[in-house]
């Protein structure tokens, strides 16, 4: 009855776990992004980094330090 009931509300529910699963991994380290685009069915490498940045998921940082680097990097150049 739960999965029924999940399925009403979200029909793409198992492709939405797939999605999380694949993203988390990713962060975490246990996949590659070769292996997350096996894994999604990507034609191509440039469709699962698009994949990823849309979701967030940078290569061993996050989005909020990829912008204090910007922010630093700003300071450096116009000193």
């Amino acid at each position: 009855m739960l999965a029924a009931s999940l399925n009403r509300v979200q029909p793409a529910l198992p492709r939405v776990l797939l999605d999380g699963f694949a993203v988390e991994a990713y962060r975490q380290g246990m996949l590659s992004a070769s292996e997350v685009r096996v894994l999604m069915g990507h034609d191509s490498r440039w469709e699962t980094e698009d994949f990823l940045a849309a979701l967030e998921a940078w290569p061993g940082t996050t989005a909020a330090q990829v912008a204090e680097d910007g922010r630093k990097l700003s300071a450096l150049l116009s000193r």
